[in-house]
C-alpha cells in the first residue's frame, strides 16, 4: 500500500513549495503600500512643516518670496531662504484649509510682489514612482520565475488550472466488488469494462471497441460512488477520481484548463479509468436564455472535446455518476461519449439481505439475529440506509453493555431511523393518551380487518423525536413491485382509519392526523394523475414527473379545468375511503375499545397480540 502510494509521486514532489498565487498577491499589495509610504515620507522630508498662523504672519510681515499652491498644502519660500544658494534653500509647507479661495489669495500675494505657483522644489515623484514599481515588479516576477523552476515548470499561475483529481493505484481504495452487494447488473456491466482493460486482445479479435464512457445513474445512497471505488480496487490500473464541482470556478477558462490537464495526465499512464462524481455540476444542459460563453459552458465544451479526442484503443475509460440524468446535456449522452447508462437502483429483498451481510461482516452478532426478517422489513431502503441501520444497532449494543448485536438492537435501530428515538421526558395527559391509543388502533384495526393489506407488526403510543406521539408499523410478507387499485384503496383506508376512530369515540378531530392526511392525499393524487385509476380522467396523465431519482415531484401539465377535476376526484376518493373506514370501525366498536384499553395499559403491543384479539371471537364460537 505505502509502496504504491510513493510510486505515484514524481521526483521532487515532496519539495514543492506550498505557496499560492493569492499569497503572493497579498505580499505584492503589502510591498506597494510600504514603498508608497516610504516614498511619501521621502517626499515630505524635502520641506519643513509649519502652522497656518506662521504662514499668515510671514504674509503680514511681507517676508514671503515664493508661494506654490498644491492640492492639500501651501508650499512657500521666505525672502531669507530665497537669498541663499539653491542647494542650501529650505522650503516650508502648511495645510491648505478646506474652502479656501486660492484664486483670491494668489491675487493678493501677487499684488504684494510674491511669486505664485512657481515650482519651488523640483518634483520627481512621477519618475520615482515609475522606478519604484519597475523595481518591485521585477523582483516579483523574478521570484515567480524561481518558484516556477522549483515546481518543475508548472508555475503558480499554471497550478490554478491544474487538475485536482486524486489518483489511486491497484487496491488503495480498500473497496472491491466483494464489498458491493445488491447491484449485480451494475457490477456485471462494470466488470466487462475492467475485463476489456485487462484483456483487450480478446475483444479486438472480434472487432469490439471499448466503450468510451459509462454513466452511473440512481437515487442517492444506492452506491454509485462505492461502485466506482470498487472498480478502482478491481482494475489494477491508474484510477483518477474527481468531483464535477472541482472543474467549476469563478474564473472563466480555469475549468476547461483542468479538464485538459486531467486528460493529459490520463494519457500518460493509459490504460486507466477517469471517474467524475456528480457530473451534473459541470454537464448541465446548455441554455441560451441566460447568455452563453459561461465558465460552466466552456468547461462542458472542453469535456466533450476531450472525450471525442482520445483513442479508446489506448484504454482510457470515463465513468461518471449522477442522480439527475434528465438535466444533463444531450451531447454528453450521445453514442461515442457516455455510450452506456448503468442504473444503480434500490436493492430488492435479496439485494438488501446481501447488503446487510456485507455491513455486518465485521459486527459481532448474537445467535438470534435474523437478517432475512430485517431485509423484509426494510423495503425501499438503499445501501446507505442499511449501513446506517447496522451502525446504530452496534452503538445501541454498546450503550446497553452487551458484547454482541442482537435482533432487538437491529429492530429498534430500524424504528429509530423511521421514527426517531423515544422521548422519555414527554408526558401526555390521560385524555391525550386515550386519543393517541384509539387513533393508532384505528389504523391497525382497519388494516387487520381489510383484505389486500400489509400485516401489522407493532403498535406503540410512546412519543418519538420525529414528532409522532405514536405509530403503527407494517411489514410486508413478500417483495412486491406492483400494487393493485384494491391494495392502494386499502392503504388509503388504513391511513384515514386514525381520524375515523377519533370521530367515532370522541366526536372530534385532532391535529394528530396531519401526517396521515398528507400521505393519503399524495397517494390519492398519484392514483388519479399517474396511475390512471380515475373514472373522470381515465388513462390521462395530467402531470409530469421530474427528478425521478431524487424527490420525484410531479408537476401539473394540464389546463386549469383539468386541475380542478383532479382536485374533485382526490376529494371524492378520500371521502369514500374515510366513510368506509368509519363504517368498518363502527361495526367493530367493541373490538376497538378492547384493543385500545390493552394498548393503554402496555403502551406497546405486537402484531401477534393484535391478531389474538381479532381471532378470539371466532375461537369462542
Amino acid at each position: 500500500m505505502e509502496q504504491n502510494r510513493n510510486d505515484n509521486k514524481k521526483p521532487g514532489d515532496g519539495n514543492k513549495p506550498r505557496i499560492s498565487f493569492w499569497f503572493l498577491l497579498v505580499i505584492t499589495v503589502a510591498l506597494i503600500l510600504i514603498i508608497n509610504s516610504v516614498f511619501n515620507f521621502a517626499k515630505n522630508s524635502q520641506f519643513t512643516q509649519t502652522t497656518l498662523s506662521q504662514f499668515l504672519e510671514h504674509q503680514e510681515n511681507g517676508t514671503l518670496a515664493e508661494v506654490e499652491f498644491r492640492y492639500d498644502r501651501i508650499v512657500y519660500l521666505t525672502k531669507e531662504e530665497a537669498a541663499k544658494p539653491a542647494s542650501q534653500q529650505k522650503a516650508f509647507y502648511t495645510g491648505l484649509p478646506s474652502g479656501t479661495d486660492t484664486y483670491a489669495l494668489a491675487e493678493t500675494l501677487r499684488s504684494a510682489g510674491v511669486t505664485v505657483n512657481k515650482q519651488i522644489v523640483e518634483d520627481n515623484s512621477t519618475v520615482t514612482m515609475i522606478l519604484t514599481y519597475v523595481i518591485m515588479f521585477g523582483v516579483l516576477f523574478g521570484g515567480m520565475s524561481m518558484l516556477t523552476r522549483k515546481m518543475g515548470g508548472g508555475g503558480i499561475m499554471g497550478s490554478v488550472g491544474a487538475s485536482r483529481a486524486k489518483m489511486y493505484m491497484e487496491k488503495q481504495t480498500g473497496v472491491t466488488f466483494q464489498d458491493v452487494a445488491g447491484q449485480d447488473e451494475a457490477k456485471e456491466s462494470l466488470q466487462e469494462i475492467i475485463d476489456f482493460l485487462h484483456n483487450p486482445q480478446k475483444y479486438a479479435a472480434i472487432g469490439a471497441k471499448l466503450p468510451k464512457g459509462a454513466l452511473l445513474v440512481g437515487s442517492p445512497g444506492t452506491g454509485k460512488t462505492l461502485l466506482a471505488k470498487a472498480v478502482a480496487g478491481e482494475a489494477n490500473v491508474p484510477f483518477f477520481s474527481i468531483s464535477g464541482s472541482d472543474f467549476v470556478e469563478m474564473f472563466v477558462g480555469v475549468g476547461a484548463s483542468r479538464v485538459r490537464d486531467l486528460f493529459q495526465q490520463a494519457a500518460k499512464v493509459a490504460p486507466c479509468i477517469i471517474f467524475i462524481d456528480e457530473i451534473d455540476a459541470v454537464g448541465r444542459s446548455r441554455d441560451a436564455r441566460y447568455g452563453g460563453n459561461t465558465e460552466q459552458e466552456q468547461t462542458l465544451n472542453q469535456l466533450l472535446g476531450e472525450i471525442d479526442g482520445f483513442d479508446s484503443s489506448k484504454g482510457i475509460v470515463c465513468l461518471a455518476a449522477t442522480n439527475r440524468p434528465e438535466i444533463l446535456d444531450k451531447a454528453l449522452l450521445r453514442p461515442g461519449r457516455f455510450d452506456r447508462q448503468i442504473v444503480v437502483d434500490k436493492p430488492n429483498l435479496q439485494g438488501r439481505l446481501d447488503t446487510l451481510k456485507v455491513h455486518t461482516r465485521k459486527i459481532k452478532l448474537s445467535e438470534d439475529v435474523d437478517l432475512q426478517k430485517l431485509a423484509q422489513a426494510t423495503a425501499g431502503a438503499v445501501g446507505a440506509d442499511l449501513a446506517n441501520l447496522v451502525n446504530e444497532a452496534a452503538l445501541r449494543a454498546v450503550r446497553q453493555g452487551r458484547q454482541a448485536v442482537n435482533q432487538e438492537d437491529l429492530l429498534v435501530s430500524f424504528e429509530t431511523v423511521i421514527a426517531g428515538t423515544e422521548k422519555k421526558n414527554t408526558v401526555l395527559t390521560d385524555t391525550e393518551k386515550r386519543m393517541v391509543a384509539y387513533h393508532e388502533v384505528g389504523h391497525a384495526l382497519v388494516a387487520a380487518l381489510e383484505k389486500h393489506s400489509q400485516p401489522v407488526t407493532k403498535i406503540t403510543i410512546v412519543p418519538h423525536t420525529s414528532g409522532a406521539l405514536g405509530y403503527t408499523m407494517h411489514m410486508p410478507e413478500e417483495e412486491k413491485y406492483l400494487q393493485t387499485s384494491q391494495e392502494l384503496i386499502t392503504e388509503l383506508k388504513t391511513l384515514v382509519g386514525g381520524r375515523a376512530a377519533e370521530e367515532i369515540v370522541f366526536g372530534t378531530q385532532t391535529t394528530g392526523a396531519a401526517n396521515d392526511i398528507q400521505r393519503a392525499t399524495a397517494l390519492a393524487r398519484n392514483m388519479i394523475t399517474q396511475y390512471g385509476m380515475s373514472e373522470a380522467l381515465g388513462l390521462m396523465a395530467p402531470v409530469s414527473v421530474q427528478h425521478q431519482y431524487l424527490e420525484g415531484n410531479a408537476y401539473l401539465d394540464c389546463s386549469q379545468e383539468t386541475a380542478a377535476t383532479v382536485d374533485r376526484e382526490v376529494q371524492k376518493l378520500l371521502g369514500k375511503c374515510f366513510s368506509e373506514a368509519k363504517t368498518l370501525l363502527t361495526e367493530n366498536r367493541e373490538l376497538l375499545d378492547e384493543i385500545a384499553l390493552h394498548l393503554l395499559n402496555k403502551e406497546t403491543i405486537t402484531g401477534d397480540e393484535l391478531m389474538a384479539f381479532i381471532q378470539k371471537p371466532a375461537e369462542e364460537v
